[in-house]
């Protein structure tokens, strides 16, 4: 019989772990929340299915843990690498369907995909990409990568594209765009500024204007192109 909900078990339980248990709990996931701190297990046990007291480091008690129903397994343990390291191995050697882990620089990055972790979450280099990005780029006002080649960008619509139409954008753009963010100024009764925000599904007909706001996926260097347009 299938099982209804995802088993994922995380294994380290710093900020990084307790927002990662918190989110899959939020979105219906059953959570196995793993460290060796008695007083980081008791502030998460209410939060997830299970918290378990344990050395992950520790071959004979990481064998002994109830594991066999994990779909999932992520060593959210990030600055103590020999801990990352050595739990990665044995939940490899135990048959974890699926292990993702937390590196902190690319040295530690390639030896967790040597020991054959599936996925790598790398939170230093990610993010110091992305403030990059958003100095480099002022009018990006946030990109998130979601692949080797392709991000998700929130920004304002080019000073060349205003004035045209969706349709016109479409065309042209190696982009899609999922979304407009419309931003209007107006003044109260009192005279104070009042901004109002919308966000809306763009139709081929609708009208680009002044301070509209992107949110768009693509490939990654489409969208730094888009840069170049100015605002």
């Amino acid at each position: 019989m299938a099982k209804e909900r995802q088993v994922v078990a995380v294994f380290g339980l710093g900020s990084f772990g307790r927002e990662v248990c918190r989110s899959l709990a939020e979105g219906g996931a059953s959570v196995i929340a793993v460290d060796n701190d008695p007083q980081l297990i008791d502030r998460i046990k209410d939060e997830v299915r299970q918290a378990v007291l344990l050395d992950s480091t520790d071959e004979e008690s990481i064998q002994s843990a109830a594991l066999t129903d994990v779909d999932t397994a992520v060593v959210a343990m990030g600055e103590n690498i020999e801990a990352s390291v050595l739990t990665t191995a044995l939940l490899k050697q135990l048959g974890i369907p699926r292990i993702i882990s937390r590196a902190i620089n690319d040295v530690h990055q390639r030896v967790l995909r040597a020991l054959g972790a599936d996925e790598i979450v790398n939170l230093e280099i990610e993010e110091g990409r992305r403030v990059a990005s958003r100095i480099l780029a002022q009018e990006v006002l946030d990109m998130i990568p979601i692949s080797a080649d392709f991000s998700i960008a929130e920004l304002h619509v080019p000073e060349s594209m205003r004035g045209q139409t969706m349709s016109e954008v479409r065309e042209s753009a190696e982009v899609n765009v999922m979304a407009v963010k419309r931003i209007r100024t107006s003044v109260d009764g009192l005279g104070n500024p009042v901004k109002t925000e919308t966000v809306f599904l763009p139709r081929d007909g609708d009208t680009l204007e002044d301070g509209d706001v992107f949110v768009l996926v693509g490939p990654t260097p489409a969208i730094e192109g888009l840069r170049g347009a100015g605002r």
